[in-house]
Formats: C-alpha cells, structure tokens, sequence
C-alpha cells in the first residue's frame, strides 16, 4: 500500500540528482548527455544550430510512449515518486546536459550541474537566480560559474526544486497515493512538449548563444 503524502522540494531534488548521474554517465543502452551532444557537433553546423536540432529531436522523439516506456530502468528510484515523473525530468536534464556540453563545460563540475537544474525552470530560471541577486545577461561564461559560492548552489537548487514541485503539481503528475504504471497514456500527457523546448531555448541561451557572435 502506497502512502499518500505530498512530494517536496528535497524529493525532488534526489531524483534530479539520480536522473543527472544517469544523463552524465548513460545507461542500459541509453546515449550518456556527452555522446549525444557528439552526435549533433559532427554535422559541421554551428553550435546554435546544433542545439536546436537537439531539442527539435527530444521533443519529437521524447514525446512519444514508445521511447519513455524504454525508461524502465529509471523505475529503481532513491524515493517513491511516480516512473513517469522521474522519466520526463531525466530526459529534460539530459538534454541541458547535452547542450551544456556542447558549449564546452565540464558536466563533472558540480556549478556546472546546478546551472542544469536551473535551466530545468525554464522560462522562470531568470526570476529564481534574480531572487538570489544573480543576472546573466547572455551566455555563461567560465569565471561567472566559478564566482558561484556554495551558498548560492545550494539557494539554487532549493528554489529549483520548489519550481519543479509546482510545474508538476499543477499537471497533475505527482501524487504518490497514486502511483502510476509507466504507460503510454499517461507518460503522453505528462511529457509537454512547450516546456521542454522552453528549458532547451534557456539551455542553449545559458550555454552557447553569444559565443556565436
């Protein structure tokens, strides 16, 4: 019997951490973040177009029941949170991943993964990092991600996880009374293909726009 109790921030937070190990390192025959983003820097296009064929790609193709169903092994989760839930922000964080490698960035760094999670917040991502009295104008730059305190990874993440919590709750996806199979219909209404090109419009602005200048 499932309990019923509602998911927090530091849920969430644990499955971010799981889903972004997965996307770094890969995993039963899915493409690590690294060797994905390879397969878009080897058309000998430019980064920005690059990235947007990535993301036309994950919303096309990640969309669809057949390829989250394939997830199955995200369903050995730290805590109990629905499959479906845990396969959507796995598949959003390794496309920032991807993107954030292709523009260059060590996803081993730990500042470099929270400004992942950030872009996991889409459009709000400006307003978490105005909160904490952070503005990035265009594209991050190396001595920006190492100004980054401690202090501020960790304000990050916690305003992060409080947005993903939201953004989920309101789709009706989370609610651990009821956790759901992982099924084509349900995984169909919960993967929204207007957020996940928003979160990759911010990663490519986070991580490659303005080096192409």
């Amino acid at each position: 019997m499932t309990e019923k109790k509602k998911v927090s921030p530091g849920m969430i937070m644990k499955v971010m951490d799981y889903g972004y190990e997965k996307a770094v390192n890969g995993f039963s025959g899915f493409d690590s973040a690294e060797e994905m983003a390879r397969d878009y820097m080897d058309n000998g296009k430019d980064l920005v177009t690059n990235a947007n064929s990535l993301i036309r790609w994950q919303i096309s193709k990640a969309g669809t029941s057949g390829f989250l169903t394939s997830l199955g092994g995200l369903i050995t989760l730290p805590v109990a949170i629905p499959a479906n839930v845990a396969s959507v922000i796995y598949v959003q964080i390794r496309m920032i991943a991807a993107i954030a490698h292709m523009g260059g960035f060590d996803l081993k760094d730990d500042k470099v993964k929270t400004l992942v999670y950030l872009c996991m917040a889409g459009n709000g991502a400006k307003d978490i990092l105005k909160d904490i009295g952070i503005v990035i104008g265009k594209k991050v730059t190396t001595n920006m991600i190492n100004s980054i305190s401690e202090k501020t990874i960790v304000a990050i993440n916690q305003k992060v996880g409080f947005k993903l919590v939201t953004k989920f709750g309101e789709k009706g996806a989370i609610n651990l009374g009821k956790a759901i199979p992982l099924v084509g219909g349900i995984i169909g209404g919960t993967f929204d293909s207007v957020s996940t090109n928003a979160i990759g419009n911010v990663a490519r602005k986070t991580f490659i726009e303005s080096g192409e200048e």
